[in-house]
């Protein structure tokens, strides 16, 4: 299984833009140093009242897709 490891600092303000459906991806430069875009909902258990922040590990198949995310710090 690949993985990668995101920094991610997004407000809740612009969550709540994801979680309204006006736009659905994230995109993020990973720590690997690869383009990454992938589903805002996949980020839902993470989000408290300041947003989400934190490193996140995200693990997909050999056909690119999604498994499983994991907030490391």
């Amino acid at each position: 299984m690949k993985r990668l490891t995101l920094d991610l600092n997004i407000p809740a303000d612009q969550y709540q833009i994801l979680y309204a459906g006006t736009v659905r991806d994230v995109q993020a430069l990973s720590k690997e140093g690869l383009r990454v875009r992938f589903p805002g909902r996949i980020l839902q258990k993470f989000l408290d009242h300041k947003g989400i922040s934190g490193t996140f590990v995200i693990e997909f198949d050999d056909t690119h897709k999604f498994r499983a995310i994991t907030k490391i710090v």
